[in-house]
């Protein structure tokens, strides 16, 4: 043992001298790197993974976010509508030989009611108000009964017994409806 070997701390790592023959041809060196750019190709996939992960979860709570302000009121919306329909009916069942005695009771429902449109519209809710004799749609007319009715055609609606409504591009109410079957022969 020389003086220098004798001198060296036990805990101190004994180097290695990369110059040496025996330090380029050791296989374990190898070896390390090879598990090295395993980890690191792992790692790095577990990172994408999460990183999209990220990415897709901030655009389902911007979506989620975008839904719940469209659509957050449906349920006072939906309550509303029945104010609507009240008041509709109100006007329609003041008899015609009366309409001139009670004008100002009139005027002010429908004026009422007009405004409840303005506010649906401003907060995206559309009337859907079909007219007799347009063709039944499913996707937002609601058959409450079905009748043949001479001079009209198959799925052609004859009443309209409510009106429906939308919410944005949902359908918040349909549209209650009569329609036409075949007619009889």
């Amino acid at each position: 043992m020389s003086n220098a070997e004798a001198k060296k701390p036990a805990n101190e790592e004994e180097l290695i001298d990369i110059d040496s023959p025996e330090a380029l041809e050791d296989p374990t060196d190898d070896q390390r790197i090879a598990e090295l750019e395993a980890e690191r190709d792992e790692l790095k996939d577990k990172w994408m993974r999460a990183l999209a992960d990220a990415e897709n979860s901030r655009k389902r709570s911007e979506r989620d976010r975008r839904e719940a302000e469209q659509y957050g009121g449906s349920r006072l919306a939906r309550d509303m509508l029945s104010v609507f329909d009240n008041m509709k009916r109100a006007v329609e069942s003041i008899p015609v030989e009366n309409r001139e005695a009670n004008k100002a009771v009139i005027e002010g429902l429908e004026l009422t009611m007009r405004e409840l449109l303005n506010v649906f519209r401003k907060h995206g809710i559309e009337l859907i108000s079909p007219d007799v004799g347009d063709k039944f749609d499913p996707a937002v007319h609601e058959a409450m009964f079905e009748a043949p009715v001479p001079g009209t055609k198959a799925g052609e609606i004859i009443q309209v017994t409510a009106d429906g409504f939308m919410l944005h591009e949902r359908l918040l109410r349909p549209a209650k409806v009569g329609v036409s079957s075949s007619p009889a022969s």
